[in-house]
């Protein structure tokens, strides 16, 4: 299918499609209703899937926040853009495909959680020093732009624009109810009590034993998923009256952990509706890592931080999937609102709307939860929905893509070419079924910021995901993962040292190091000859 990419009508109005891209932290594949949960109701997601099209073998760049954010934002693999793991920065040098729709005529706009650059201001996991620096030369940038101390005052605070090509910034940093940045501000100013709102001794009552499960007293519409609906409604209005086209980039910061859903959401859902259906005992051969995660659950060891992946028993499992499935429900409210909104402004019919999250969660699989080193698809494998009223094309594809492909995407549907280095590729021939794009396996990057799981350092781990195996690579280790996923889709048998695909352990191997000879940077492009 042709698209009309740059029309001038008659009454001189800009008829390129606005983007509005919606995202959420910590959401695997299977979590929506429109990808086949079979608790879990959402309406409204599923009429955009149903609407568009839904891809059902989509991977993140690499399984954790920042550097999948910044993957997105770059179309670049985080050995390339330099976000490589949680608590680095996206440098400010880098290009963005926001730059590229800024600078040709779109307004821009981050509502939500960006985390491009750290937002805790606390020091990182211990790592070797030895006190020489480091191989480049100090960055002089601006990188503290989302951590607290800019958000202690009643004035709200004015960041550095464009940020990363966002001309407008409605910032939500960290996770759960007790968020910072421009909401932290807000909240502030709208709760007489916020102090007692973020008294762990107000909690509301509950009977829930999972870690992390905390019953906030703060009201739905005090919740940083309701300031995020109205920052982005209120977006929408202002874009109403204006001819250029917009991109909105719309970022919830659930259900990421702490699992502590407002109000009606707590009791939504139920401990007792879900199962736990891949349990520990399901897995044949479990690595080192995993085994290690299950000793330490049954020793009563605890986590390296609040991140870090551990195993719960099923009962304190079904609740964090009850809780999980309630903050999913009021993000799934929040988007019926904002596309209501989109509809009764007139600015859905060009519109573009996307639904993707930035990583999975284990959630249960072999008792695990969280995410971490252990790239299985329940953190891996992220929706994405592609919803182009332009196009009558509709349904799922198989074909396979990576958050690195979303920039080259909607850079193709805008118009505009991407900058020199961008790695990912456009999905428009899967999206608008002309042909399956030519990519037949897709690249995995996990670095951790610190020593965990019993790694001795910190694990470096490349994944190689085609449409039949996943197979995997850690760091000087002699041990490895091969899983066939047209026999064992959820990951159960590790063949890594089974005789009979050794053959089909060094194909993959080479096609790895395939993709691992191409992390070279191609930018910048010499301007002499040597």
């Amino acid at each position: 299918m042709q698209f009309t990419l740059f029309v001038k009508g008659r009454d001189n109005v800009d008829k390129r499609p606005n983007f509005l891209f919606f995202i959420t932290d910590q959401q695997r594949a299977d979590w929506l209703g429109c990808y086949g949960h079979p608790v879990l109701k959402t309406p409204n997601i599923d009429s955009i899937a149903s609407g568009g099209m839904r891809f059902d073998n989509f991977h993140v760049a690499s399984p954790v926040c920042m550097p999948n954010r910044a993957s997105l934002m770059t179309g670049r693999y985080p050995s390339l853009h330099g976000l490589r793991y949680n608590g680095c920065r996206l440098p400010l040098s880098a290009n963005t495909f926001v730059d590229l729709l800024n600078n040709a005529g779109y307004h821009t706009a981050a509502i939500g959680k960006t985390h491009l650059q750290p937002f805790t201001g606390m020091a990182p996991m211990a790592r070797d020093d030895n006190g020489n620096g480091e191989a480049w030369k100090v960055d002089a940038g601006d990188y503290a732009q989302e951590e607290p101390a800019n958000y202690t005052d009643n004035t709200r605070f004015k960041m550095n624009l464009p940020y990363y090509g966002f001309e407008h910034t409605d910032v939500v940093t960290s996770h759960g109810d007790r968020c910072g940045g421009h909401y932290l501000q807000w909240f502030r100013d709208h709760a007489a009590n916020w102090e007692a709102l973020h008294d762990n001794a107000n909690q509301l009552p509950h009977n829930y034993s999972c870690p992390q499960a905390y019953r906030t007293p703060i009201p739905e519409a005090l919740y940083p998923t309701a300031y995020v609906r109205d920052r982005a409604i209120d977006y929408l209005n202002a874009r109403k009256q204006t001819d250029g086209p917009f991109f909105s980039f719309v970022s919830f910061p659930d259900p990421h952990h702490p699992f502590n859903p407002p109000g009606k959401y707590w009791d939504l859902y139920s401990p007792d509706d879900f199962n736990v259906d891949l349990p520990y005992s399901k897995h044949r051969n479990p690595t080192i890592p995993m085994r290690w995660l299950h000793d330490n659950w049954k020793n009563g060891g605890g986590q390296t931080t609040a991140q870090t992946a551990m195993m719960l028993d099923d009962q304190q499992l079904k609740e964090a999937m009850a809780l999980t499935a309630g903050m999913i429900a009021f993000v799934d409210d929040a988007i019926g609102d904002i596309v209501s909104c989109l509809e009764q402004n007139g600015q859905s019919e060009n519109t573009i709307i996307c639904y993707n999250s930035d990583h999975g969660d284990y959630l249960g699989d072999f008792n695990m939860l969280l995410k971490g080193a252990l790239p299985f698809r329940s953190i891996t494998r992220v929706p994405f929905i592609w919803s182009d009223p332009h196009s009558k094309n509709t349904g799922s594809t198989k074909a396979l893509g990576s958050t690195v492909d979303i920039a080259a995407t909607i850079l193709d549907r805008a118009g505009v070419e991407p900058f020199n280095g961008m790695q990912g590729r456009s999905l428009l021939p899967a999206i608008n079924k002309v042909s399956e794009p030519e990519r037949q396996e897709l690249l995995i990057e996990y670095n951790d910021g610190g020593r965990r799981l019993g790694f001795e350092q910190p694990a470096r781990v490349r994944s190689l995901v085609s449409e039949q195996f996943r197979y995997t690579m850690y760091l000087d280790k002699n041990w490895g993962e091969l899983y066939d996923l047209r026999t064992d889709p959820q990951e159960t048998n590790n063949l890594w040292e089974d005789a009979n695909y050794f053959t089909v352990r060094a194909e993959l191997a080479e096609k790895l190091t395939h993709h691992l000879t191409a992390q070279m940077d191609e930018s910048p492009i010499s301007d002499r000859m040597a």
